[in-house]
């Protein structure tokens, strides 16, 4: 039985979501446990890692207390590892108007796969994500003889991400939909 890592990717992971669902699916009802579990297949999962940063809590406090909470629910999962990077406030020229960009995510993704595989911590890494930016990252985890699965959504994939990786699986509605946990409604007692 090999030992698999998880890393994903949660900024990429939460848009690639809403660009299959759109807003009919919220991210916290997602099993990532169950996810991750589907991604090892047989084999058992000794660690989840998932890259992402806090909201502004100025900008958009309800947003900001979902998201906390989301957090919140992904640490009690077992070895799962919430990393949180820099979110930075970009203004637009010439405009009052701001965006923000996460920072550090990539770099930190790439830094934990390569030392976990020095460590000898995994045997294969599932790497959640489409960007070509990991190419080395993945060279590297490889060269220690690590088997890396690359997973990721159809409109945010590198092709020499693929051609790097061992295996590739493409997410699909019909892949993600099961790891939705539905609420049910609450029935009524009275007769």
């Amino acid at each position: 039985m090999k030992r698999v890592a998880v890393f994903i990717d949660g900024n990429n992971f939460y848009f690639g979501l809403r660009k299959l669902f759109g807003r009919n699916r919220s991210l916290k009802n997602f099993d990532f446990e169950g996810f991750a579990q589907f991604l090892a297949g047989k084999d058992k999962v000794v660690a989840i890692y998932y890259y992402n940063a806090l909201l502004d809590k100025k900008n958009d406090p309800r947003k900001y207390e979902s998201q906390k909470e989301f957090f919140e629910k992904l640490k009690q999962i077992p070895n799962f590892h919430l990393v949180l990077c820099k979110l930075l406030k970009r203004n637009i020229t010439g405009t009052d108007k701001f965006y923000y960009i996460i920072k550090e995510d990539d770099i930190n993704m790439a830094v934990d796969m390569v030392e976990n595989a020095c460590d000898n911590k995994f045997d294969v890494a599932a790497l959640v994500s489409g960007d070509g930016d990991f190419v080395p990252a993945v060279r590297s985890v490889k060269k220690k003889g690590k088997i890396v699965k690359n997973i990721f959504f159809k409109n945010s994939s590198s092709r020499n991400l693929k051609n790097f990786c061992d295996e590739s699986l493409e997410l699909t509605k019909e892949t993600l939909n099961d790891f939705f946990e539905i609420s049910q409604p609450k029935k009524d007692n009275k007769k």
